[in-house]
């Protein structure tokens, strides 16, 4: 089930994704003096390696989600560039789909020109979300840093239809740096002197006013002085309204919504009159204090958090509380989880399993939990465990297992061995006993052994069986060759030659 969602995703994704650059089976490119390499397996929360800074110029991009490169279970990924979000370059479109069933069998190359700055790359495979990376790319050219940073002033605050500001107004300062990086923003009110900048800044008296600002670079470089003016008037009205408070608590909970550790408080203030002029808190009855930043509470034991807001015009609101438990962490669990493995089915005198034998793996852990288990069958790679195995391919067979918890914490390698034995049965008496698996005329490469009952796997695919379609003939070549590669008649590789020869087909169509 699991190879047949993993391919009907990959030919879905196929579809609707288009290739910003050629793959690997197009015609050659020579490559440039710069190769940056990107590689996948079948973990859908990071890239399993990915490179994190380069020089700007022509560069060849390397992208490989392989078996090779730790990808056992057909997982597809895709390497997309983002060119929207706000920060990043968005000069280079790469967005390839890599799968080890492609034709490239997941090795993809592209050549870009990279240009100074930061790119945002990303899967965009759903649920894929948290494989996410940057890259930053410098000049490389050996001169330097000689551009000043770019600097820019907005104004906000309510105003009237005249496009005055009532009562106050805030600057907001911002400053980027594609080279060295911003060192410095400063600005100055009404031609006084340059301070630096911190936070937003606000101006409340009446009249004219002009806010200078300028940024410094890491390498020295400083830009020239921007400046944004504006007007103060009187609020049309008296302000006799009360600033909205509100506490927001983070951290992490246990199961009895208690803080484990820290609990964080953030309080904020909104007031659509003359404008919040003050936020205050009183943490376990001390004396109220200015709140500047997020409350940090690591104490255990239960706490009482009052807080207030002041606007412009003095009106101060109703006095607010919220209690919150912190309590110690646990220790820390360095205790490997406890993992055993039976195995069932019908046996015969010697103790071997007639017709195949079901394996199955359990675990425990006290303390963090189980996060894995996984299991490999005989000389075959390590499989993520998500159901008993059924082992039918005749013959004497190993599985070993492991778990691991939440905490990081692998258990010894354990295994089983038992024998498998044909159950006399022929269930294919006209079996197809061509000496390879061919489908619709095209020869696969791979031996048409029998799968333990009398029959092929020329017999299991029956590929002259009435189907719906062509798309429903290979998810059942799909489902066929999965439960093969199970039971040890198939590795993962025959399979992909097995699946592609039926997607290459006209069987069903």
């Amino acid at each position: 089930m699991t190879r047949r969602l993993t391919a009907a995703l990959a030919a879905l994704l196929l579809t609707v994704i288009p290739w910003a650059v050629a793959p690997a089976s197009a015609a050659p490119r020579v490559a440039a003096d710069q190769v940056l390499t990107w590689t996948a397996d079948g973990d859908i929360t990071r890239y399993k390696s990915a490179p994190t800074t380069a020089v700007a110029g022509e560069t060849t991009i390397i992208w490989e989600n392989s078996e090779a490169t730790g990808n056992t279970i057909g997982m597809p990924h895709t390497l997309t560039f983002d060119t929207s979000a706000e920060g990043y370059n968005h000069d280079v479109t790469v967005n390839i789909l890599a799968s080890p069933f492609d034709a490239n069998n997941g090795r993809h190359q592209a050549t870009v020109t990279l240009t100074p700055g930061r790119y945002r790359y990303f899967c965009s495979i759903p649920g894929h979300s948290s494989m996410v990376g940057e890259l930053v790319v410098t000049d490389g050219g050996g001169g330097g840093d000689t551009t000043a940073p770019t600097v820019t002033g907005a104004v906000s605050g309510d105003q009237d239809e005249d496009g005055n500001y009532l009562g106050a107004a805030t600057v907001t300062v911002t400053a980027t740096d594609a080279g060295s990086g911003v060192q410095t923003v400063e600005y100055q009110v009404d031609d006084t002197s340059f301070l630096p900048y911190t936070e937003p800044v606000r101006v409340t008296a009446i009249g004219d006013h002009a806010v200078q600002f300028r940024a410094t670079d890491q390498a020295g470089n400083t830009s020239a002085v921007g400046s944004v003016s504006f007007r103060i008037v009187e609020p049309g009205e008296e302000d006799t309204t009360a600033p909205v408070v509100a506490v927001a608590l983070a951290g992490d909970l246990d199961d009895e919504g208690n803080y484990v550790g820290t609990a964080t408080a953030t309080l904020t203030a909104t007031d659509s009159g003359s404008g919040v002029a003050t936020i205050e808190y009183a943490l376990d009855g001390a004396a109220f204090t200015a709140y500047t930043n997020p409350i940090v509470v690591n104490a255990a034991g239960m706490h009482m958090l009052h807080f207030r807001a002041t606007d412009a015009a003095g009106n101060t609101s109703a006095e607010q509380m919220s209690h919150f438990t912190v309590v110690e962490p646990q220790a820390e669990d360095t205790t490997a989880p406890t993992v055993a493995a039976t195995v069932a089915g019908e046996r015969n005198d010697d103790g071997a399993y007639v017709g195949g034998a079901t394996v199955t793996v359990t675990a425990t852990d006290a303390e963090s939990g189980v996060a894995t288990i996984e299991y490999a069958l005989d000389t075959g790679g390590w499989t993520a465990y998500a159901a008993p195995v059924a082992v039918r391919a005749p013959g004497a067979h190993t599985v070993r297992y492991r778990a691991t918890d939440t905490a990081g914490n692998a258990s010894t390698e354990q295994s089983t061995t038992f024998t498998v034995v044909a159950d006399g049965t022929d269930k294919c008496p006209d079996s197809d006993s061509r000496a390879t698996v061919i489908i619709d005329g095209g020869d696969t490469g791979v031996a048409n052994v029998d799968t333990g009952d009398g029959c092929t796997i020329n017999d299991l695919i029956d590929e002259h069986a009435n189907y719906p379609g062509h798309a429903e003939f290979v998810r059942h070549v799909e489902a066929v060759t999965a439960a093969l590669v199970t039971g040890g008649t198939l590795d993962r590789r025959q399979q992909g030659a097995i699946v592609r020869a039926a997607a290459r087909s006209d069987v069903g169509a």
